[in-house]
């Protein structure tokens, strides 16, 4: 199966994506974990101001199959929440690279990004976790 992966982004391993604007990063989930959860039904987010270091739990997203942790990709200060998401939550299906972001955090190092994947990566991770999937 293939997933719309944009080569501009960042990504984890828990399926968030990031994307840097400025001194600022936007993150969301990945088309592959919208797919995997089915249709999304509740989002919570962090409160504006909240710090974050990277790996750091922001959330929990809830679908009609389960409940899934939202993992910050960077540290950072929550600036900004998606509050269109948490009134349709549906959004993230839709459009999870555009209209279905969660957070917006400023950018604390950098450096943090480059441990993340860039597409190429995610996409190769993306292949391996299914073969492991289907392995015996």
């Amino acid at each position: 199966m293939s997933y719309e992966i944009p080569d501009d982004l960042f990504y984890t391993k828990e399926h968030e994506w990031a994307r840097r604007e400025g001194d600022f990063v936007v993150v969301g989930i990945s088309a592959y974990a919208q797919e995997s959860l089915g249709d999304i039904v509740f989002i919570e987010l962090p409160k504006i101001g909240e710090e974050l270091s990277q790996n750091d739990t922001f959330g929990v997203v809830e679908s009609v199959k389960a409940v899934s942790d939202l993992f910050s990709p960077i540290s950072g200060k929550v600036v900004e929440t998606n509050g269109t998401v948490t009134e349709t939550p549906e959004l993230i299906n839709q459009d999870p690279y555009g209209e279905g972001w969660l957070i917006k955090l400023t950018m604390g190092d950098d450096s943090e990004l480059h441990n993340l994947m860039n597409a190429t990566e995610y996409e190769e991770y993306l292949g391996q976790e299914a073969k492991e999937a289907t392995e015996p």
